[in-house]
């Protein structure tokens, strides 16, 4: 009985720390690209979208050990039960395994562009690279000072779709740079919601978060302008006719959208309620990608 009582929760904590649901980051703008790549040249190189995909799943296993490194130095996550470091109590150790998923994840972008004989998208994503470490990374760590949602959108929006879009045609798009505008804000509403249950933790830090500027009450206010975004940009491109009508069916993750803002609207100011906000994010950023890229390929 003790033992399945210990297991459990150390079960969800190792869970929590490896934050599966994260990896949609990587799946979504690269799903998204080659749709649209697909859409505009009925063809698709299954090789490269694969080799695509899993490394950067592996860029993005880099950045979030990497993350929990550099915020233990700081002490924001000395009450983060499920920070990897705190969980192995070995930061060496999960800061030489986020290098080697970074080795890997680049490795496999190389060979892209060695199939391609291009260099343009391992440029592409050396720069995503290097933004992902600024946000925390030192000296920089630019997510200390409120600016880690704009990281969020250039790296994983016009920066991640026009590599992905690239990889497949080795040519540009404005359909794509437009597509890329939507799941930008998409991914950083995620990275928005999850400072709204931790202002104690980055006020102590000294980590200036939006929510921490802006205080909770207005950045719920906010959120629901992001999310509004998100259908309003997708209606424009339908109507200049740079989507077709078929990317409408984004409009079937609205619901979540609106799930999302009462939600934390409902609970901006009460942190253990409001902390789930952030996996609500995630299921929109998710849905709404995946019906945006359906919205192109049919």
């Amino acid at each position: 009985m003790t033992t399945k009582l210990i297991e459990r929760p150390n079960s969800k904590l190792w869970l929590a720390a490896i934050k599966p649901p994260m990896y949609s980051v990587a799946v979504i703008p690269i799903s998204v690209g080659t749709a649209i790549a697909f859409a505009e040249t009925k063809t698709i190189n299954s090789s490269i979208f694969s080799t695509f995909l899993i490394s950067a799943i592996l860029i993005i296993a880099w950045l979030n050990l990497t993350n929990d490194v550099f915020d233990s130095e700081t002490g924001i996550d000395k009450n983060k039960a499920h920070s990897l470091v705190n969980l192995t109590g070995n930061k060496a150790l999960i800061f030489w395994l986020a290098n080697l998923f970074l080795a890997l994840g680049v490795s496999g972008i190389c060979a892209i562009s060695w199939w391609q004989q291009d260099l343009t998208v391992i440029e592409l994503v050396v720069v995503c690279c290097a933004l992902g470490y600024t946000y925390q990374g030192p000296p920089f760590r630019l997510g200390y000072q409120g600016l880690g949602e704009f990281i969020c959108f250039f790296t994983f929006g016009p920066l991640a779709l026009a590599a992905a879009y690239y990889s497949q045609t080795q040519s540009w798009s404005a359909t794509n740079f437009g597509a890329s505008v939507i799941v930008g804000i998409t991914t950083s509403i995620i990275l928005f919601c999850s400072h709204f249950h931790q202002v104690a933790d980055d006020l102590a830090a000294g980590k200036k978060s939006p929510i921490v500027r802006l205080g909770t009450e207005k950045g719920a206010l906010l959120l629901q302008w992001f999310c509004g975004s998100i259908y309003a940009l997708t209606v424009l491109f339908v109507v200049l006719q740079i989507f077709p009508i078929w990317t409408l069916l984004i409009f079937g993750s609205l619901s979540l959208a609106i799930d999302l803002c009462r939600h934390v609207t409902d609970n901006h100011d009460r942190p253990t309620k409001v902390s789930n906000c952030k996996f609500i994010a995630v299921t929109l950023h998710f849905v709404s990608g995946l019906l945006l890229a359906l919205g192109f390929v049919l």
